[in-house]
């Protein structure tokens, strides 16, 4: 069901109205915020080409702390404003990253990742949960209809939070 064949990935807009789609189904009525998380994760890891993580780190009022992912062990804690997470978490933007080797203060939790997009995850109220962080073994993976979509994905999971 969440599978994609690069061939079909050709048209992004269509395939991240999709996505919103399929994950608004896998996370409505479920209030567990790992659960969702967790499956949230899956869910894209697997339905999009060209990725090596997929996951949030959560704000624990100090610093960020890896959470439910998809891909190869992380880096478990990152300081606000430091690294491509902490500077979405610190300046509440998104961040598209083309090449994170050019990145100031890049933290390389993987030597394979080349690109990242990563998406502040803030509540109604303007606190901030966490971020959700996509890296790609490919530079230059991520464009601005990446963020969009992203963007759109996160909406949809902050709207169900329990």
């Amino acid at each position: 069901m969440f599978h994609l064949s690069p061939q079909t990935f050709a048209n992004k807009t269509a395939h991240y109205a999709s996505l919103v789609e399929q994950a608004r189904h896998l996370i409505t009525g479920e209030p567990n915020l790992i659960a969702n998380a967790a499956n949230f994760s899956a869910l894209v890891f697997h339905s999009l080409p060209q990725l090596n993580w997929a996951g949030f780190y959560l704000y624990d009022g100090t610093e960020l702390v890896v959470g439910p992912f998809q891909g190869k062990p992380a880096c478990i804690r990152i300081p606000l404003g430091t690294g491509v997470c902490g500077t979405a978490a610190h300046t509440r933007q998104t961040q598209v990253v083309q090449d994170v080797n050019q990145f100031a203060g890049h933290i390389p939790c993987d030597a394979a990742s080349q690109s990242e997009i990563v998406v502040p995850l803030v509540r109604a109220d303007g606190t901030l949960l966490g971020v959700w962080d996509v890296d790609s073994p490919v530079a230059g993976r991520f464009d601005a209809e990446d963020r969009i979509g992203m963007e759109a994905l996160c909406q949809v999971f902050m709207a169900h939070l329990a």
